[in-house]
């Protein structure tokens, strides 16, 4: 089985486990997420993040959002360019008011409503979606290439986080030359040091 097919199987297989979880267990888990998300010095330390708006079964990035705005982060939301199958992230500081419903029902940023961020190295903190992780960093999207893409474009590298559920963490994930590694998952019980491959 070759490398794309592989990782189209892992794909399959995680996203079904993920649709199986109950609302009420999903909520749970999407609380103790955040709380270690916020609990994390490199987010504390960080003045300017970049995050996502969550759909589907993901791990609700809403609420971390949120509390990010709340904590005074400068916060930086994704916008799919469909011109160049690229991502625009624009400075955010209302979700009511500056998103709107998008590609695939994601709530992106308006473009009349934001201003653009211009310099994506500003970014100190990232929080990527994502369907499988593997221990050593490795990620796997939902095929696109969109976030692969906007971080090669990075001089500086921010701290690089993906929130999931357990049941996401999987033994290993085949990697590709463009492929780019995470530096942490954050799971519902554990905050996995992925260059260190430990946990706390």
């Amino acid at each position: 089985m070759n490398i794309t097919a592989q990782k189209k199987q892992i794909r399959k297989d995680i996203l079904s486990a993920r649709e199986q979880l109950t609302p009420a267990m999903r909520a749970v888990h999407n609380a103790a997420i955040t709380e270690r998300l916020l609990k994390m010095p490199e987010y504390r330390q960080a003045n300017t993040v970049l995050g996502y708006m969550n759909f589907g079964s993901e791990y609700d990035s809403a609420l971390w959002i949120s509390q990010a705005l709340a904590d005074g982060k400068q916060l930086a939301l994704p916008r799919v360019n469909r011109h160049g199958n690229t991502l625009d992230l624009y400075w955010v500081d209302d979700l009511e008011i500056q998103l709107a419903s998008g590609l695939w029902g994601i709530r992106e940023p308006i473009v009349e409503r934001c201003k653009r961020l211009n310099d994506i190295n500003e970014v100190e903190f990232a929080l990527l979606p994502g369907v499988a992780f593997s221990r050593d960093g490795a990620r796997l999207g939902y095929g696109g290439g969109y976030y692969d893409k906007l971080l090669a474009q990075m001089t500086h590298r921010p701290t690089l986080v993906c929130a999931a559920f357990g049941l996401q963490i999987v033994a290993q994930i085949p990697q590709e030359e463009t492929d780019i590694r995470t530096a942490w998952i954050v799971t519902e019980s554990e905050t996995i040091n992925c260059s260190a491959t430990g946990n706390t």
